[in-house]
């Protein structure tokens, strides 16, 4: 009696599940025996058996992430998530999309959320609820379609970003703060902004940041953040003396924003970015 107790209590303690399958030996050997590769080794016997499969491809990619197998693991998830349940396939996605993240490939990033949008707008995220808990800081907390929008569209503004593609970024930022407005997609609109050399338009962005306008204003990464973007955007900016000189006004029509810019390279061509034409038909769902 006494060691039944002990063994629950151990469990409890490691987080190890009950049983003696594969999954519960990789999830021993990872928690307790803190052996990665021996873990991976059973969580890949647990998804050839059969045995809590829909864990043991997440629990083992996440584990190949720590030990820089993360290829390894992008194949794996692509490969094995149809043997997984429907109510699997979303952290499945997350998962993913974290690996993408570590391995750079920021398209197949953009592909990932475009689709996850899709999802969104069909009513396929939280299993058809309005509503779903999540963890943040160790904490249970429950995540609303409208925030888990902003969420995907803030992720997307910022894969645009790493592409240097600074004016669909602007777009999908100035979206994603339509729906759920914070100080950390603030300030990366800010940050696409100056580096379109629209200079103002950041400058009043930072300053309502800084005036704690935004949800984590307050936050000392935050403030910081401010902090150098302020002092990007004063270096970048032609001394006073040089503002007023003809060709040098950074308000005249070239400097107005991506849709004139276009018209003037392209005037044939659609006005609205194709970002913008993806996400538009969202416009009257997620904004109301």
């Amino acid at each position: 009696m006494m060691k039944n107790k002990e063994k629950e209590l151990f469990r409890v303690v490691h987080k190890v599940p009950s049983g003696d399958g594969p999954y519960v030996r990789a999830k021993h050997a990872q928690l307790v025996e803190k052996d990665p590769e021996r873990a991976i080794v059973w969580f890949w016997k647990a998804i050839n058996g059969g045995d809590r499969v829909d864990s043991a491809l997440k629990d083992m990619a996440v584990v190949m992430k720590q030990v820089d197998r993360t290829e390894e693991a992008i194949e794996a998830i692509n490969s094995f998530r149809c043997l997984c349940s429907s109510l699997a396939q979303e952290s499945l996605d997350n998962v993913l999309l974290d690996h993408y993240k570590k391995c750079g490939k920021v398209d197949e990033q953009i592909a990932l959320l475009k689709q996850k949008l899709r999802q969104i707008y069909q009513g396929q995220v939280f299993n058809g609820k309005p509503t779903k808990t999540a963890r943040s800081h160790g904490k249970k907390i429950q995540v609303s379609i409208r925030q888990e929008t902003a969420r995907v569209l803030g992720n997307l503004g910022w894969a645009y970003t790493q592409k240097g593609n600074f004016m669909a970024a602007e777009v999908v930022y100035k979206k994603a703060q339509m729906i759920d407005a914070d100080s950390n997609k603030a300030c990366n609109l800010a940050h696409c902004l100056i580096k379109q050399a629209r200079y103002d338009e950041a400058s009043n962005i930072l300053e309502n940041v800084w005036r704690g306008n935004y949800a984590g204003s307050e936050d000392a990464k935050t403030r910081n953040r401010v902090e150098e973007l302020l002092f990007e955007l004063d270096s970048r900016q032609p001394p006073p003396f040089l503002q007023n000189l003809p060709g040098l006004k950074l308000d005249d029509d070239f400097m107005n924003g991506p849709e004139q810019l276009i018209n003037e390279w392209a005037p044939s061509r659609s006005r609205r970015l194709p970002i913008f034409e993806e996400i538009s038909t969202f416009k009257y769902q997620l904004t109301c």
